[in-house]
């Protein structure tokens, strides 16, 4: 009893030297997820490509040929494929993020080991989906003969924020869920109604100057607006709005790291 106690103490110590003395451990679970993700399916890993493409068939139907969305001198399916690129990420963290801890109860009532690292397995095996819908740009950009803006450079910078906002928002939702269970069943719901807040199939421009303020607060709207400037060339928002954005990512992690340390003191008691 008295080692269960002390492994349990030690788990209230969050901390970076911890996450990286498991580092074997995250690989092993994201690698898990992935097996799992596949596993008994058709198509298998054919999926990964399948989604994103009739994702942007569809836009086109809808935004490009229906509701005659304009995107000047930048051929539409690569203007919504790099929205897309963006937002496959932030999506599949979200998704499966969100029931990351109710799905892997069975190892954490069992087991002592930093609980962050089952969501951030998520985030790892979020770059499949990510690396494909890069595939289907690059193709894209050859076939349209469109070539990358100078500004490709500061790409690693939106990547950044990127990651940071998609971990953070699933930090948040895997330790909500725990305690309220009605936030797995809304997930899916909410991911569906942020692909059309999100700047994905439109431009940011197209949205009246005075619900800015209101719009940027969803961040990933800056950074995908961040991506098609560095791939495409497009103008970035004004400034305050980026720094606005920014500063509801670092709060999200923050926060979301700080209530999660809180939830895991009894996680494995609610699970």
């Amino acid at each position: 009893m008295r080692t269960v106690i002390t492994a349990n103490r030690s788990g209230l110590r969050l901390n970076l030297p911890e996450l990286l003395r498991y580092r074997d451990l995250l690989w092993l679970l994201a690698y898990r997820d992935y097996r799992v993700r596949y596993a008994q399916t058709f198509l298998g890993f054919a999926w990964a490509f399948v989604q994103p493409l009739l994702t942007m068939i569809v836009f086109i139907l809808v935004f490009n040929k229906a509701a005659g969305v304009d995107t000047g001198d930048i051929p539409y399916p690569v203007f919504v494929m790099t929205g897309l690129w963006a937002w496959s990420y932030l999506s599949f963290v979200l998704t499966q993020g969100g029931q990351s801890l109710i799905l892997s109860s069975h190892l954490i009532t069992k087991v002592y080991f930093p609980r962050l690292l089952i969501p951030l397995a998520k985030s790892l095996v979020a770059f499949i989906d990510f690396s494909v819908t890069f595939v289907f740009l690059v193709v894209l950009m050859l076939v349209y003969q469109y070539a990358p803006s100078p500004n490709v450079i500061t790409l690693p910078l939106w990547l950044l924020a990127l990651i940071a906002l998609s971990v953070s928002a699933g930090i948040w939702l895997s330790a909500l869920t725990i305690r309220f269970r009605d936030i797995q069943h809304a997930i899916p719901f909410l991911v569906q109604i942020g692909l059309y807040f999100s700047p994905v199939a439109y431009h940011s421009s197209r949205v009246p100057e005075q619900y800015h303020t209101l719009f940027y607060l969803n961040p990933l709207a800056a950074i995908i607006d961040g991506f098609r400037w560095a791939v495409l060339g497009t103008p970035l928002p004004e400034f305050p709005y980026l720094a606005y954005s920014l500063a509801v990512i670092v709060l999200l992690l923050v926060s979301g790291l700080y209530y999660f340390k809180r939830t895991e003191r009894i996680m494995a008691d609610i699970l």
